[in-house]
């Protein structure tokens, strides 16, 4: 996937994610505290020790997104949340910060129900995480005094799934609408030729020569990213690879659209 169609989606989810969060942080703290995505955070912005939140999303699209916040930030949240001044958190704290981030999971789901139908959201915290090569948006509140700010990172699984409204296909036009031919069911014993793709690179034909046994070739796709099933060279499902009985296999995770639509193509 482009980096500008990553950008693009990952930024629709963000800003969808920045309202829903907005309302349950309203709710929570009883004022408004309005939050958009940004082009970046102030390098004082990233001081303290991170909390770290996921939240994991199964349903037509599957995948996770981590929140990072400081821990200077989450007390200053929290304390709006129970009313009081908070100096250490603790993890009644960080529950209370999980239930706000849930309910906002909630509302983004349901934001996101026109394009990708239903889906499930869970959030939980978690430690000792490390970003790199992920796809990261910056969130800062609107309004002053407030300081709040956080980034979102986006899992490679979560990218594919996610689609824009212009590339997003209305929910109502299901496999439903694509009813295959009365004749399809004499040929549903065919034995067809399916293809795993982890990745590929396009190579000049001196590096082609050069091959060797011991040589590595670097492909286009992070080893977190899912692996392609193509059928006669066209995608039909994503998922994550397996090992069964000694064998390679396809854990499917994704299915972009119904396969009958590639075989009435």
């Amino acid at each position: 996937m482009e980096n500008q169609t990553k950008k693009k989606r990952a930024e629709t989810f963000a800003a969808a994610f920045a309202d829903a969060l907005s309302e349950s942080l309203g709710s929570a703290i009883g004022a408004s505290l309005p939050l958009k995505p940004v082009d970046s955070l102030a390098p004082a912005a990233n001081r303290g020790t991170p909390v770290h939140l996921r939240l994991t999303v199964d349903g037509s699209i599957s995948g996770d997104c981590f929140v990072e916040l400081y821990e200077p930030q989450v007390a200053e949240l929290v304390s709006k949340i129970v009313k009081e001044p908070v100096t250490d958190l603790s993890e009644q704290h960080i529950e209370a910060l999980v239930k706000v981030f849930a309910s906002a999971a909630a509302g983004l789901a349901s934001s996101l129900a026109t394009t990708h139908g239903k889906l499930n959201f869970k959030v939980e915290r978690v430690a000792g995480l490390a970003f790199g090569g992920m796809f990261v948006v910056p969130l800062a509140a609107t309004q002053e005094p407030s300081s709040l700010h956080l980034l979102l990172y986006f899992g490679g699984q979560l990218l594919e799934g996610l689609s824009t409204d212009s590339e997003a296909q209305p929910v109502g036009k299901s496999a439903d609408s694509l009813v295959p031919p009365k004749n399809l069911k004499l040929v549903m014993d065919v034995e067809l030729n399916v293809s795993l793709r982890f990745g590929q690179r396009q190579m000049p034909l001196r590096e082609v020569l050069e091959l060797g046994s011991g040589s590595v070739i670097e492909l286009d796709r992070m080893v977190d990213e899912p692996v392609e099933l193509f059928l006669d060279g066209k995608l039909i499902a994503r998922g994550e690879a397996v090992v069964v009985d000694g064998n390679y296999g396809l854990r499917v995770t994704e299915i972009p659209q119904p396969v009958t639509s590639h075989l009435l193509n």
